[in-house]
C-alpha cells in the first residue's frame, strides 16, 4: 500500500503541475480544441506506473510478479493519483479558471485521463508480469 500512496501522489502532482504549466503558458480548457503539445501529458501516467509497478516487483515482491498483482497494485496507484489529480482540478475550475462553458470540456479531458490510465494499467501490468500462472 506505502507504493501505491508514493507513486499514486507522484502521479497527482505531475499531473497538477501540468495543470498549472499549460495554464501559465495560455493554454486553458474553454473549448473543446487541444494543442498538440498536450498530448504529451499522457507521458505522466504512463511513465509513473512504470516506475511504480517496476519498483513494487522488485522491491516488495522479490522480483517475481503475476499480472494480476500487477494490475491489482497499479489500480491502486491510478485511484490515488486520481484522487490528488481531479481534486486539483476541482480546484482549479472553481478558482482560477472561472467560467461556464469550461466545466464540460474539462471533464471530458478527465474522462479521457481515466482511459489513458486504463489503457496504460493493462500495458505496464502486461509489460512488467514475468511470473506465470499455469490454469490446468
Amino acid at each position: 500500500m506505502k507504493n501505491a500512496l508514493i507513486w499514486g501522489f507522484v502521479i497527482g502532482v505531475l499531473s497538477a503541475a501540468w495543470l498549472f504549466i499549460t495554464h501559465a503558458l495560455g493554454y486553458d480548457t474553454y473549448d473543446d480544441k487541444t494543442a498538440p503539445f498536450e498530448y504529451l501529458s499522457i507521458l505522466i501516467p504512463i511513465i509513473g506506473l512504470l516506475l511504480g509497478i517496476k519498483s513494487y516487483r522488485d522491491i516488495d515482491l522479490g522480483g517475481q510478479m503475476g499480472f494480476l498483482e500487477a494490475l491489482v497494485q497499479s489500480f491502486k496507484i491510478l485511484l490515488f493519483g486520481g484522487i490528488l489529480a481531479v481534486f486539483v482540478a476541482i480546484v482549479y475550475i472553481n478558482y482560477i479558471q472561472q467560467n461556464d462553458g469550461n466545466f464540460m470540456a474539462f471533464s471530458g479531458r478527465m474522462f479521457g485521463a481515466l482511459l489513458v490510465g486504463l489503457l496504460s494499467a493493462l500495458g505496464v501490468s502486461l509489460v512488467l508480469a514475468n511470473k506465470s500462472n499455469k490454469v490446468d
